[in-house]
């Protein structure tokens, strides 16, 4: 079959490097791709907000199944151009990909169905918000509403700090529309864990767990980024909180959509936090996180197809979800200044050195071919993967592996899965 991935991250290299593994395959493009993905799939220069274009070429080339991996066309409602077109698409449709696109909707969406998480309020005023804040306890968070590059989040801890972050999100449009609505949630302390799912409408699967690291810097400090680093599983995801979540958050998230006539099919992310009262939800994501899918992925035995299959035609219940008995660690490359100023351009070397190497991987996030070159074109750059019998072999692999590459500029956090140690 010929498949089709719309995306040029990280995550979608990850995904292509998977769905090449499968038997089923013999082809597979993506748009726009990047110089890693390039090694699995042709890449193709359609953009993937280009709907229309991205269908017409489905139709064109016959492609038996196309693989959204990003947030935005998700939201914006590519699964149902695609469908109207009579193809398969793997990912949920627009009116369930709110479950992202909006956190007022998510929020609302928890309270009515008692699913577990922070207590909030809604405001699509500044005055109403600032009002509030006067009456709130501090730490408190502020989020944009709407899509912002998993940077829409303040945690503030002061009056001050909250007042200044609804000028920021509301008034100066720090991250555009995405703050025309906010939501004001209480502060929740504990680990943060990651669980992506498989959903095909009315039954989840979940993967093997992770954790991410947010923040720029050593020790979580600096600025908020799409990723820094990720390791699975998680030592704080245990079989009682796992036993927990399935039963009031995972899938009391799947029968609340499928009772609000938002049917989900695709992946839903969940971001918790397990608090001193019980894991509770912090956001949903409506498809693989980055950097998450390039930990999960490598552990993952089933062939990825055959279980995107299975979520499209609501046979997921078929599908024996098995990963394998070790753990992971990915290392974001990235350029320094990220994420606000960073130069590009800059050749990258060394990358043969990951060829053949058994347990070693390296993901491209923003990269692209420059002649005989590869060179950086983002600021997130690479996702350096490693696996080990356990986490802090891993760790310790990965951190060896990030020494096989070098491009000038070259910035990373060292202490990614530090939290091991202390598990």
């Amino acid at each position: 079959m010929k498949v089709l991935i719309v995306g040029s991250g990280g995550r979608e290299h990850a995904i292509a490097w998977k769905v090449a593994q499968s038997k089923k395959v013999d082809k597979i493009f993506c748009a726009p791709g990047n110089a890693g993905i390039a090694e699995y799939a042709e890449c193709v220069n359609i953009g993937a907000m280009e709907f229309d274009k991205l269908a017409a070429f489905a139709k064109t080339e016959e492609i038996d199944l196309t693989i959204i991996g990003m947030d935005d066309p998700l939201v914006g409602g590519i699964v149902d151009v695609f469908e109207a077109e009579g193809l398969r698409v793997f990912g949920p449709r627009k009116n369930a990909a709110i479950l992202e696109g909006s956190k007022a909707f998510s929020k609302d969406l928890m309270k009515k169905y008692h699913i577990p998480t922070a207590a909030y309020e809604n405001f699509t005023d500044a005055d109403s918000a600032m009002a509030y804040l006067e009456q709130a306890k501090c730490p408190i968070v502020l989020k944009a509403d709407g899509l912002a590059l998993g940077k829409g989040v303040l945690i503030c801890n002061t009056l001050e700090e909250a007042k200044e972050g609804v000028r920021e999100i509301m008034l100066d449009k720090k991250f555009g529309s995405a703050g025309n609505q906010m939501v004001i949630e209480e502060f929740m302390t504990g680990r943060e864990v990651s669980v992506l799912s498989y959903v095909d409408g009315k039954t989840i699967k979940t993967m093997t767990s992770a954790q991410d690291h947010k923040r720029a810097g050593d020790g979580d400090t600096g600025l908020n980024t799409g990723g820094m680093g990720t390791f699975s599983p998680s030592p704080f995801y245990t079989k009682e909180v796992d036993e927990f979540c399935q039963k009031y958050i995972y899938q009391p998230t799947v029968d609340a959509m499928a009772s609000e006539g938002r049917e989900f099919k695709g992946i839903i992310f969940f971001g918790l936090m397990l608090t001193p009262d019980g894991p509770k939800v912090l956001e949903y994501n409506a498809r693989f996180g980055d950097p998450e899918a390039q930990v999960v992925l490598p552990r993952m035995k089933n062939d990825i197809i055959e279980v995107m299959e299975a979520c499209v035609d609501g046979t997921l219940d078929q599908i024996d979800l098995q990963f394998e008995d070790n753990a992971a660690v990915c290392v974001i490359l990235a350029s320094d200044g990220y994420p606000v100023k960073y130069e590009k351009g800059l050749p990258i070397r060394g990358l043969e050195n990951f060829k053949e190497k058994d347990g070693y991987y390296v993901f491209h996030a923003g990269t692209k071919k420059d002649g005989d070159n590869i060179v950086t074109n983002g600021g997130r750059v690479l996702g350096v993967t490693a696996k080990g019998s356990d986490l802090k072999q891993a760790r310790a692999n990965a951190y060896d592996a990030v020494q096989w590459i070098d491009f000038d500029n070259k910035y990373y956090r060292h202490d990614i899965g530090k939290a091991i140690d202390e598990a």
